[in-house]
């Protein structure tokens, strides 16, 4: 007998509408075998033509949960196919329940999150039901945790941006609200990371190379690359980098600048170590058929 999780019955129901309970038993009947499992349902005439798991749900919030000691944070992503569903205060209780589930736990992934006890169930049956008279595909994406001496976020009050950050210090409580402001540069200025060390070789070589090709068009020796080179590196390194980039509150110091001083006001040190933003949709296929709001309008035709 296949082990029937609550992840393998999110799956079958988002590709065939049918309730979560047939869809489980019709896992069991089909000894986990997905294929089978639909073929089940739709002889059973659970299975609805119009199949959510073809839909692609791009749409939704992000949010973040600080635990009250701000010690650590989790940023999560719940995705729906409508803005409109995003905007429905049910969703958004959801949305806020799941992130403060995913905080509370010990998961480092959705589908551990999934697996693990909520209430009589698993969390993963619990969201299927909460979620099954929406009318939307609604899906659990991601989240991620830091911890530390000191963890702050932001998450934009459109739901569509968040950030955690987190802090090595010994002044923890006097630079609260400063960690805030730098989760905030980041949520607006997009940094694709925390520091130099965390880019992958390829994208410097890659960037050398850019670099390079554009050197030769101005007509620069190969003599002068080697002293040109150097900078441009540089400076592409603290324009990707949340470290490195200019801090928005004070634009003649980096934020890594900035953070140190804010720091050594407060009679202490403090450094950057720890980083997640997440934009709402980033990554996911877009849509290039119909939108949710055009198949409904031309089912009703």
């Amino acid at each position: 007998m296949a082990n029937i999780t609550a992840q393998m019955v999110k799956e079958l129901r988002e590709a065939t509408d049918a309730p979560m309970m047939d869809c489980k038993k019709a896992l069991v009947e089909s000894n986990g075998d997905f294929d089978k499992a639909v073929e089940f349902l739709r002889k059973s005439g659970m299975a609805k033509v119009a199949k959510k798991g073809d839909r692609i749900a791009n749409e939704g919030l992000v949010e973040i949960a600080i635990n009250s000691d701000f010690k650590s944070g989790t940023v999560a992503e719940i995705n729906s196919e409508t803005d409109f569903v995003a905007k429905n205060e049910t969703f958004q209780s959801l949305v806020k329940e799941a992130t403060t589930y995913f905080h509370s736990s010990s998961f480092v992934s959705i589908d551990e999150a999934h697996n693990g006890s909520y209430g009589t169930s698993t969390f993963g049956e619990y969201f299927t039901t909460a979620t099954s008279k929406i009318g939307e595909k609604i899906v659990s994406r991601r989240f991620a945790k830091l911890t530390g001496d000191l963890v702050n976020g932001y998450a934009h009050s459109n739901g569509k941006v968040a950030v955690i950050i987190a802090i090595e210090t010994n002044v923890a409580d006097s630079l609260r609200d400063f960690a805030k402001d730098i989760a905030m540069h980041a949520a607006a200025m997009k940094p694709k990371y925390l520091n130099g060390s965390e880019i992958p070789e390829d994208i410097i070589a890659k960037e050398k190379e850019i670099a390079s090709e554009l050197l030769r068009k101005e007509g620069k020796s190969e003599a002068m690359f080697e002293k040109i080179m150097p900078g441009k590196i540089k400076k592409f390194i603290e324009d990707n980098t949340l470290v490195g980039q200019k801090f928005v509150k004070n634009d003649k110091l980096s934020v890594e600048q900035a953070l140190n001083d804010a720091a050594k006001s407060a009679g202490g040190k403090a450094k950057l170590v720890g980083y997640v933003r997440y934009e709402l949709g980033e990554g996911i296929e877009k849509k290039t058929g119909l939108s949710f709001a055009e198949e409904v309008a031309a089912a009703t035709k």
